[in-house]
């Protein structure tokens, strides 16, 4: 299997694999004005989505982009409820999910959807040897799913317990015939039942969808919905100010604003709809023979770091501190699992720490070991607004008082695939937002390499062993297990989630709800 990439939190994720995680709280001036009919709903991602397939991606923004061309067998809605998609009625506990499908679905062409062709897209994520970003994630590796034309409905079997696999499964995007057939249509293209199809595609610059009017079975969508766009364009803008000023401008209806931007539009009072995410979340490369695979180095780079002001540096001053690996609101687990577990900033512990694990300071201050030099490479999303970069200064400059040598990176989310698939980078923030903690297990246990989604290279016993009681509970029940898988993963300082972000969506001339993160295409209503 390829290794995938998480989410890079922009807002989307890993979706999960990810989309970002948080409701869709709107300001009371984003439903103002009367819904008009037709238009351009035009909104700005700050990086490409590059390959459209929704089955070979965990990128936010791509993730975004595919909600607008596919659908799944269940929606969420924006309290994070689970209501129909393409598929009426679903049952199912941690080994076994049934699914009755709607009548009169199609594809963009034409094409009826069937329960086989659900079937067949399901066995080919559960494929380990087809690489897909879903196995793990929306679908456990080796699950084998039926269909039953006459009944119209889909059964899966997994030999790999899952305590939400009814409503991971679910999430599946479907894909339709010729895009089975031939991947290669659906990188810059799509094949789905979504309520939109790809028009345009000019990498770097811009994507258009044009709307399918024969759509009626989303969440949310009749044939006589007023005020939806008959296109939508997502314009590449990867300047944050650049951003704002094409919403303040009315270029743009909707970008989403992260930095020193977000106060002059909440001065100008924009509308905005805003979504709680985990932003600052600093990874660590645990692979054999790096510096960060020992336990000491890890404890003493986190020791030298205040994770308050980090992550005020991080979010421009609106930040909060992280409580779980999964943001609040988002499913049924909701136990703090951070506060309390980091090491607080001590430089003086830091020293001593590196002094005991046997890397000595040198003349010029700097560490070495057996010859070897303590050097870290230190990569940050550039896509994420221009606090990342400054928050990437601060930690280059807190690890060089404690003797390691940091040489600073910024990683587009297109590059961050072969960085972090290098297994050599040292560390690195990456904000994964999965929506429910059996999405982290692949992340942070199993296979790494190019084996696996365990791109950190993450070891962790007692982590495995929670992560597995949990998985054989249904639901709610197994929260605890979760939370104390979690709490093993901080303790360990296999990565540190420091900070929170409020990120928003500001509007002009239109209205929408998020689930999860990110924008219902259903939802979207253009206002005069």
């Amino acid at each position: 299997m390829k290794k995938t990439v998480p989410a890079l939190a922009g807002i989307g994720a890993l979706a999960v694999a990810l989309t970002a995680c948080g409701g869709g709280g709107q300001s009371p001036a984003a439903g103002a004005g009367p819904v008009v009919e037709g238009g351009t709903f035009t909104y700005i991602a700050g990086g490409d989505p590059g390959n459209l397939d929704p089955q070979f991606t965990s990128l936010s923004v791509t993730i975004q982009a595919d909600k607008f061309l596919y659908d799944s067998l269940v929606a969420i809605d924006p309290k994070g409820a689970e209501v129909a998609g393409l598929a009426e009625k679903w049952e199912g506990d941690t080994t076994k999910a049934k699914y009755t499908l709607r009548k009169g679905v199609t594809c963009s062409d034409g094409t009826p959807l069937t329960p086989q062709l659900v079937a067949d897209n399901i066995n080919f994520v559960s494929d380990p040897a087809h690489g897909s970003s879903m196995v793990g994630l929306t679908v456990p590796p080796g699950a084998k799913a039926t269909a039953d034309e006459a009944a119209g409905t889909v059964s899966v079997t997994s030999a790999v317990p899952d305590s939400f696999l009814v409503r991971n499964l679910g999430s599946l995007p479907i894909v339709c015939p010729k895009g089975m057939k031939d991947r290669n249509i659906l990188k810059q293209g799509a094949d789905g039942t979504g309520q939109f199809t790809v028009t345009e595609a000019v990498a770097g610059d811009h994507y258009t969808f044009t709307r399918r009017k024969d759509y009626k079975w989303g969440p949310g969508t009749s044939s006589d919905e007023k005020g939806l766009p008959d296109k939508v364009v997502l314009r590449v803008v990867g300047n944050e100010t650049t951003a704002a000023n094409l919403v303040v401008s009315k270029q743009v209806n909707a970008a989403q604003i992260v930095g020193p931007d977000k106060q002059r539009l909440d001065g100008m009072g924009l509308a905005k709809v805003s979504a709680e995410t985990l932003f600052g979340e600093m990874w660590y490369d645990q692979a054999p023979g790096l510096p960060t695979a020992d336990p000491a180095v890890r404890r003493a780079l986190t020791q030298a770091l205040d994770l308050g002001q980090l992550g005020q540096v991080l979010t421009g001053g609106t930040g909060k501190p992280s409580t779980g690996l999964v943001a609040p609101g988002m499913g049924p687990c909701d136990h703090n699992t951070i506060t309390g577990l980091l090491p607080p900033l001590d430089e003086a512990a830091a020293k001593s720490t590196l002094d005991s694990a046997g890397w000595v300071a040198g003349s010029d201050g700097t560490r070495a070991k057996d010859g070897k030099k303590l050097s870290i490479s230190f990569y940050y999303p550039t896509t994420l607004g221009s606090t990342m970069q400054a928050a990437a200064e601060l930690v280059q400059q807190r690890w060089t008082t404690i003797g390691v040598q940091v040489e600073v990176k910024g990683m587009t989310d297109a590059e961050s695939s072969q960085i972090l698939a290098q297994n050599s980078w040292g560390a690195a923030i990456v904000p994964l937002t999965v929506v429910l903690p059996s999405q982290l297990v692949p992340f942070l246990s199993g296979p790494g390499g190019t084996q696996g989604n365990n791109f950190a290279q993450i070891k962790n016993t007692e982590y495995d062993a929670a992560a597995k009681a949990a998985s054989e509970t249904a639901g709610a029940a197994g929260c605890d297990k979760w939370a104390e898988g979690e709490k093993a993963v901080v303790k360990a300082l296999n990565l540190v989630p420091f900070v929170n972000s409020v990120r928003s969506y500001y509007l002009q001339g239109t209205k929408f709800d998020q689930a999860e993160g990110s924008i219902v295409p259903s939802s979207i209503r253009m206002l005069g």
